[in-house]
């Protein structure tokens, strides 16, 4: 047991090593994740000299999330917004946070010709209104929908801070608003605690501030896996990473996925660019801009970003070309190797995955898919969760995901930690990565295995166990495991919920090209 914490110490520390030196001479990295944030997922990593004063970092962060979603939520019916929203024709004073947000609409807008619009929800309604019926939307409805978003819908009066609502078309903030928060709740937990530095992740927009560095992956928008192959790596300190794409939400109709991202000004889904990662120092430059992205051409948002000082950009075309700005090299960086321990039973095992026998067949994979279990409407730690391949004498084969706060509870997952020997990590297990992408809904994680054991060898054709553990710190505990032949032959298995993971499908199937 020992050692396992030993290696996970280890990975802690190469984390803390690519962060900033002088910081971790003399604190810690902290990490807490939770479910049901601005309806997805948060993690946050505080870079502090005590947990006492991560915890103070973190009760700090989550507050000011709150106090914000409150204001400025289209889906809280009690929010501030939603209360504005049922106003009409009448100047309503607003709390500075609404009234900003209002004004950097209006302002981006403008810059995008339109791209970027608070009522693209009237386009988004008719589209799942379509596709709810399982039918394509009519062209009258789209240009009916495409008149109410050019209507003006609020008049602000910045003397008087009020906002005048003016029209009856549906809107919802979103766009930028999530990493607005996140920005603002970073100030907050770094003001309130004094901790060095930290990270904040809502659903894969992510700000990075005080004396602290991050690596962060950029998702592959062609791959709904965690622990996928990023496109990119990058270095960051002092900015916010937004990325925004149509891999992981919007409708199916008649076979095909249209994206949840719309164009205002012609009522389609965006679908040219499939993905967008913005880099700025404003939080809320990077969620609209990376919003934008989406949907104008790759001149448009060339001309946009070269009007907005410190905007760095990647774009990924539907035909898988990357599209740079000039200085979006100077945060890439190739990641520094995860560093392990391995015994000499671990390297047997390694020796003896190749050895013999037909080898795993490379056109295809194992998908895995947990979704965990949450109270809806409700802010909930995640559990400490790992999902791992055993041999048929279940010696381990495969870590390939391993999620924790406090790794002094790692043993908490006594399945995964319950060798002696020091488990081993491939280069894409996930352990703690922070990862910019588009937006997942909460509890919902996908992860795909490759055939090939901790070291990057083909394992043997044959019968492996899929193994899937969930705990809390001395808590609740759940443990799922599914022995399956991996012969070449497809195969699917779910598993029944429990009090942890609601449900989890484990599908061995051909490789989609």
């Amino acid at each position: 047991m020992k050692s396992v914490i030993v290696l996970v110490g280890i990975v802690l520390l190469s984390l803390c090593v690519a962060g900033s030196s002088t910081a971790n001479a003399r604190g810690h990295l902290y990490v807490f994740q939770y479910e049901n944030v601005l309806g997805t997922s948060l993690e946050l990593k505080v870079a502090a000299l005590s947990e006492a004063q991560s915890e103070k970092a973190e009760q700090a962060a989550l507050a000011e999330i709150d106090r914000e979603a409150h204001i400025l939520s289209s889906w809280d019916p009690r929010s501030e917004f939603s209360n504005w929203f049922r106003t009409k024709d009448r100047p309503v004073r607003v709390s500075p946070e609404l009234f900003e947000v209002f004004s950097l609409f209006d302002k981006w807008r403008e810059m995008t010709g339109g791209a970027l619009d608070p009522s693209a929800e009237t386009i988004t309604r008719v589209w799942k209104r379509a596709a709810a019926e399982k039918r394509l939307p009519t062209q009258s409805e789209l240009d009916a929908a495409v008149v109410s978003v050019r209507r003006v819908h609020w008049t602000l009066d910045p003397v008087n801070q009020t906002a005048t609502h003016t029209s009856d078309a549906p809107l919802a903030l979103n766009s930028f608003v999530k990493s607005y928060i996140a920005g603002r709740a970073a100030d907050a937990a770094l003001n309130a605690s004094g901790a060095q530095g930290l990270v904040i992740n809502i659903g894969g927009d992510l700000i990075v501030r005080g004396d602290w560095q991050e690596p962060i992956d950029v998702s592959d928008p062609k791959s709904d896996a965690e622990n996928g192959a990023p496109i990119a790596h990058l270095i960051v300190r002092d900015r916010a990473v937004a990325t925004s794409g149509d891999y992981r939400r919007g409708v199916e109709i008649e076979g095909r996925h249209y994206s949840h991202i719309v164009d205002p000004r012609t009522g389609m889904p965006a679908d040219q660019i499939i993905s967008s990662t913005v880099i700025a120092q404003s939080p809320a430059i990077t969620g609209a801009l990376a919003t934008a992205f989406s949907v104008l051409t790759p001149e448009e948002s060339a001309r946009v970003a070269a009007s907005v000082p410190g905007v760095e950009y990647l774009l990924v075309k539907k035909d898988g070309e990357r599209i740079v700005s000039a200085g979006w090299s100077s945060y890439e960086a190739t990641p520094a190797p995860r560093m392990a321990m391995r015994t000499p039973a671990a390297t047997y095992k390694m020796v003896s995955s190749q050895s013999g026998g037909a080898k795993w067949d490379p056109k295809y994979e194992l998908t895995v898919s947990i979704e965990l279990s949450l109270i809806e409407g409700y802010r909930i730690h995640r559990p400490y969760v790992a999902v791992w391949i055993e041999d048929e004498n279940h010696a381990p084969v495969r870590t390939i995901s391993v999620w924790f706060g406090k790794y002094k509870y790692l043993n908490e997952l006594r399945a995964w930690s319950r060798d002696e020997s020091t488990r081993s990590t491939s280069e894409d297990t996930h352990i703690l990565n922070s990862v910019s992408s588009a937006t997942r809904p909460p509890g919902k994680y996908t992860f795909q295995w490759d055939g090939k054991d901790d070291a990057g060898n083909p394992v043997k054709a044959g019968k492996y166990n899929v193994m899937i553990e969930a705990a809390r710190e001395h808590g609740s505990y759940q443990l799922l495991h599914q022995e399956m032949d991996f012969n070449g032959s497809p195969k699917q298995f779910q598993f029944p919920g429990g009090i942890e993971i609601a449900s989890a499908t484990i599908d061995y199937h051909k490789i989609v090209q």
